[in-house]
């Protein structure tokens, strides 16, 4: 006996048989060897049965000297969804269509709106997004999150104190806040200017008020450099001291450089891989063929799909794999200290002035201990050295002749 269950996948009809001699036509078939199944009596001339898509052709050949009408009420099985699927595949396809570019449509970037600069400033942040990724027409999973489009911008525009940036729908929203520099304004009263720290003067510049100092005198912290009281005895003035006095100053900065060090260099090769998740579950869509590296870092982020406004309970998944590579840097002694001037150096002007600048350093010990080389350096260096200091009204003794 057949299998059912294989006859049922491979398609069956239900065959519906009336007239007289019902009976004579199902014996009929059984000698043909058509195998039938549910044979069930409907009526005094009506039966049902089911035969298997296979045994139709005999069925057909079978009917035909006989005087009882055939018909096949329905088929079931996979040829007959199969069927009935590619009857509706056009519409199932359109459908599918319709909902992805939807989707698709509700995840591109369509307006940019920048509030609270000024032209000249839009135009700067519009040139910047456009260089991290950020246009119209681009999908919004392709291009970096609010976070990171923050950082950016902040981080490139020098003329922005804040900037917040807010995703809404098919738009991004960025509110600035720009840097206002403030006038300069006169000095509110009376003031000398001092020395901050000992040094040798180099050079000066004075705007208002009287030099007390000349070019290579050596002062100490607090000496008095422009006199802000001006005029002859007992028919002075005091005004407010202004000026920049450069004086040659030292520094003294101990530096330890490591002879064998290990880093890690990116080499430029990368694999970026997207998924379809929902919930923990994510589906593989682009770059899942791709090997991983054997050494890397991958940054991941999660983009939710809208429809609109309205948020799916699905997103794209970024992952940016980046190829690592572990050196090894071995210096020389010689190479060491070097390498210890430099950061030296760069520590330094760190905590100095934009104007202050290294006319000259002077190693004064260097020694090799536990694989390190230790370096105490004194550096040269010209900066400014006059800071405020108010005059108390009534003071002669601040005058300087």
């Amino acid at each position: 006996m057949k299998n059912h269950w294989i006859t049922r996948i491979q398609g069956t009809i239900f065959v519906k048989v009336q007239g007289k001699g019902v009976e004579r036509y199902i014996n009929n078939l059984v000698r043909h060897n058509i195998f039938i199944w549910n044979v069930k009596r409907v009526g005094t001339e009506t039966l049902t049965f089911y035969i298997s898509v296979h045994d139709l052709h005999n069925l057909r050949r079978a009917s035909r000297r006989t005087e009882c009408h055939v018909t096949f009420v329905k088929g079931q099985g996979l040829p007959f969804y199969a069927k009935r699927f590619m009857l509706n595949l056009g519409f199932a396809i359109g459908t599918f269509l319709f909902f992805l570019m939807l989707i698709l449509l509700s995840n591109m970037t369509w307006r940019i709106d920048v509030a609270g600069a000024s032209p000249e400033t839009e135009h700067q942040i519009k040139q910047t997004l456009e260089e991290i990724g950020v246009r119209k027409g681009k999908f919004q999973f392709l291009t970096p999150t609010p976070e990171i489009i923050q950082k950016e911008l902040t981080y490139q525009l020098e003329n922005i104190t804040w900037i917040g940036v807010e995703l809404q729908g098919t738009s991004y929203q960025l509110q600035v806040v720009e840097k206002n520099e403030p006038e300069e304004t006169e000095s509110v009263g009376p003031q000398h200017l001092v020395a901050k720290k000992s040094g040798t003067i180099v050079k000066q510049f004075v705007e208002e008020g009287k030099s007390i100092v000349g070019v290579n005198q050596f002062v100490k912290k607090g000496d008095m450099l422009v006199s802000g009281l001006i005029g002859k005895e007992d028919e002075y003035s005091a005004v407010s001291a202004r000026g920049v006095v450069f004086a040659e100053t030292w520094y003294d900065t101990i530096v330890e450089v490591p002879l064998t060090t290990e880093f890690t260099v990116l080499t430029g090769e990368e694999n970026r891989r997207f998924g379809l998740s929902f919930g923990e579950f994510t589906i593989p869509i682009w770059g899942f063929w791709l090997e991983k590296f054997s050494s890397s870092y991958t940054d991941t982020f999660s983009k939710p799909l809208y429809i609109w406004k309205w948020q799916l309970p699905l997103s794209i998944k970024d992952s940016t794999e980046v190829q690592t590579e572990v050196g090894t840097r071995t210096y020389k002694k010689d190479e060491a200290v070097d390498r210890a001037i430099e950061i030296g150096e760069e520590t330094i002007l760190s905590k100095l002035p934009e104007e202050a600048e290294i006319k000259n350093y002077k190693i004064r010990q260097q020694k090799v201990e536990s694989g390190k080389v230790n370096v105490t350096i004194i550096f040269q260096v010209i900066e400014n050295i006059a800071e405020a200091q108010p005059i108390v009204q009534g003071d002669k003794n601040d005058r300087t002749d």
